[in-house]
């Protein structure tokens, strides 16, 4: 497979060629440890969730790293302003972050590294730097100085005098240029701190992730990821003390994936426009937000806003809905071996190639948009099949279903739904329809009682005000042999 990436480095696609055959080592910026994830954190961790999912799918040993920065000065002051340990803020953030990410599914990288556990690998990476002559310390500081790493600004497309338009010194910094970064910072009264060669302090945030994911993968990797505002600085600053340390390509592929915006404005916690994962959660089901933010590639921006949550709360509702009645069809005591009509054979054919479908899409730089849009078509055939086996039922239908559903179910793990079985799934929206409508289960039956006497008596006004007035509620009603059913309007 023809597999293309887009390389933020290059700003082009470009065949992907890791460095070890049937290998990829993936690092992914993970959270600083200090408040609950918003929307914005859930995009990176699905996207490259997903692009780990489908690594694996087509036959790549995949190793992920995802880091926690569990020491920072937004986790010291928010600790401060709480009266608790910067130990205990990050602790519990962490825990918040895998409820969060365990409730979407994201599957656990396999190495979660933490900075404060790599602080003896942070400060030799430091003396590497000083020692040749790329970083300097100041007054118990350490910092790199930018103007010796010639290729600065090779990821972002910034060059040095643009950036200096910008730069100054922060009273009480001591670096020599105001273009320079912190890799060491000396311990201020009342902040955690470890010893080093320069005194009591604390590593800077960019080198915590050079240290850690080369610790891990080796100082040449294939992909690195996270969030595109990391682009400049972090991820800047991570390539140059990288190979100005080893002398060697420190990545080979950079993935940023775009912005989730509100009314086009970026959200993040700084503009206070954030609405967290927790709060998204208990509204909508979390393989719905999975769909939301898989709906666009991944490198454009994303819009956030109610009504795309209900759309793809619909496009989830329909998934679920075409496998159960698959399903009920497949199971249907059926003798009769009457042929399949030719479309319905040209149907299943189709939706036999939806794995074809999805890794063509996603070969294509993780085109998730695009390999969904193959998905839900998928569904629309099946249920097309379904519909055709209530008219003209057969028992070849059986092993037709059992193939379309199996092969529904094998390309929805690369999106990370349908994981639970359809009966859970639609039982659980059935009684939050029936929460929603106000409507007790003992009140619902003594209607549905009401409605069936109506209906034995011929009083078919009462039976359809009846059956209107649940429908407006999100009740649905469907008259069969063995009784009246009710389910949520999906």
């Amino acid at each position: 497979m023809n597999l293309m990436v887009y390389n933020t480095l290059k700003r082009k696609k470009e065949p992907f060629e890791p460095i070890n055959e049937g290998q990829v080592g993936i690092y992914v910026c993970g959270i600083t440890a200090y408040d609950r994830c918003h929307i914005g954190h859930a995009r990176s961790a699905v996207v490259f969730d997903v692009i780990v999912r489908f690594l694996r799918k087509i036959g790549y040993r995949v190793t992920f790293v995802r880091n926690f920065t569990d020491i920072d000065d937004k986790i010291i002051n928010r600790a401060n302003e709480e009266g608790i340990s910067t130990k205990e803020l990050a602790e519990r953030e962490i825990d918040h972050f895998y409820q969060d990410m365990d409730a979407l599914g994201v599957l656990r990288a396999d190495i979660e590294p933490r900075a404060t556990e790599h602080i003896a690998d942070i400060i030799a990476l430091i003396e590497r730097l000083i020692k040749k002559g790329f970083a300097y310390e100041s007054g118990g500081d350490v910092y790199f100085s930018v103007r010796k790493f010639p290729r600065y600004g090779m990821l972002s497309g910034r060059n040095l005098e643009e950036l200096m338009a910008g730069a100054r010194i922060v009273p009480g910094e001591k670096k020599a240029d105001p273009l320079d970064f912190a890799l060491w910072k000396s311990a201020k009264p009342g902040e955690p701190s470890w010893e080093s060669p320069w005194g009591l302090g604390r590593p800077g945030w960019h080198i915590e992730c050079s240290a850690m994911s080369m610790k891990y993968l080796g100082e040449t990797f294939d992909i690195h990821g996270g969030g595109l505002d990391l682009a400049f600085p972090h991820h800047e600053n991570e390539i140059a003390q990288s190979e100005a340390a080893t002398g060697k390509q420190f990545v080979r592929y950079w993935v940023h994936n775009g912005f989730v915006t509100i009314k086009g404005e970026k959200m993040s916690k700084s503009l206070g426009n954030f609405i967290t994962i927790k709060d998204i959660l208990s509204q909508y089901h979390p393989e719905a937000l999975r769909l939301f933010l898989l709906s666009k590639h991944y490198r454009s921006p994303l819009d956030y806003s109610p009504e795309s949550l209900r759309e793809a709360t619909s496009a989830l509702d329909r998934c679920y809905k075409a496998v159960y009645e698959a399903n009920e069809v497949a199971s249907m005591a059926i003798k009769k071996q009457r042929p399949l009509p030719e479309h319905v054979k040209e149907t299943v054919a189709f939706i036999k190639t939806l794995s074809e479908k999805v890794e063509m899409a996603m070969a294509d730089d993780f085109n998730t948009a695009k390999a969904l849009g193959s998905f839900f078509e998928a569904v629309r055939s099946l249920n097309r099949v379904v519909e055709s086996a209530r008219k003209k039922p057969s028992a070849l239908y059986k092993d037709v279903m059992d193939e379309c559903v199996k092969e529904l179910f094998s390309v929805s793990k690369i999106f990370g739904i349908l994981s639970q079985t359809p009966e859970e799934y639609i039982a659980k929206r059935n009684m939050d329809a029936l929460s929603a409508s106000g409507l007790s289960l003992d009140e619902l039956e003594t209607l549905l009682s009401e409605r069936n006497e109506a209906r034995r008596q011929k009083d078919w006004k009462r039976a359809d005000e009846i059956r209107d007035s649940l429908s407006k509620k999100g009740i649905i009603l469907k008259d069969t042999p063995s009784g009246t059913k009710w389910s949520a309007d999906l």
